[in-house]
């Protein structure tokens, strides 16, 4: 099941990953703190935290380490683009792509990206991306409140394009399930490890690469 699927089956309850918000897009500027860079973003009504840096983000962004200074990188559920935007400014010369069901925060996050000069950012709707574009890094904040199962398709769908090196970094809330997510990609994911990187703030970072 695809993230255009899921946003269609959510749009008429408004939901943040809904196609097309029903809220409307009244926007303002945030000042957020990203790995250590200040930057002023712009955010809206109908997106994930449109009010700011969720705690979640911020402790990914805090916890994982340094991306390669290139390669091909993923912000897999971009919201507005603080993740890409993180990775872009961190790693100038890697190629980022952003990718969400909701057109309002694919908007938001191309915009934000030009506000930071971060040129490296591609901002696409689900079913953008290039066929066959393999990722080194994966970040995301994924779209837990989908329910359980279609967070599964989700990642079933979108691991696999993790290269043969490649790693992923999930932060996940843990009385929202970041211990039986681990547990399904050890054991029902097919060619997939997945360990607790990190723990802060109720949080889980999860790491998962490839088996070997």
């Amino acid at each position: 099941m695809s993230q255009q699927t899921l946003g269609r089956k959510t749009a008429a309850n408004g939901q943040y990953f809904a196609v097309e918000p029903a809220s409307p897009d009244k926007r303002r500027i945030v000042e957020v703190s990203l790995r250590g860079r200040s930057v002023r973003l712009e955010t809206s009504h109908g997106v994930f935290c449109g009010g700011g840096l969720d705690r979640g983000t911020a402790v990914l962004l805090r916890h994982v380490p340094s991306p390669p200074k290139t390669g091909v990188f993923l912000d897999l559920g971009c919201g507005w683009g603080p993740i890409a935007i993180a990775m872009a400014l961190e790693s100038p010369h890697a190629d980022v792509w952003a990718v969400d069901v909701n057109e309002r925060a694919m908007s938001l996050t191309a915009s934000n990206a030009r506000r930071c000069g971060a040129g490296n950012v591609h901002a696409v709707v689900d079913r953008g991306l290039p066929v066959g574009l393999r990722f080194d890094l994966m970040w995301s904040n994924p779209p837990i409140r989908i329910g359980k199962d279609a967070l599964h398709a989700l990642l079933g769908e979108y691991l696999p394009r993790l290269s043969e090196d490649g790693m992923a970094y999930f932060v996940v809330q843990h009385h929202l399930g970041s211990d039986s997510l681990m547990a399904w990609i050890n054991h029902d994911l097919d060619g997939f490890q997945a360990s607790r990187y990190a723990s802060s703030k109720g949080y889980r970072v999860l790491k998962v690469v490839r088996e070997c």
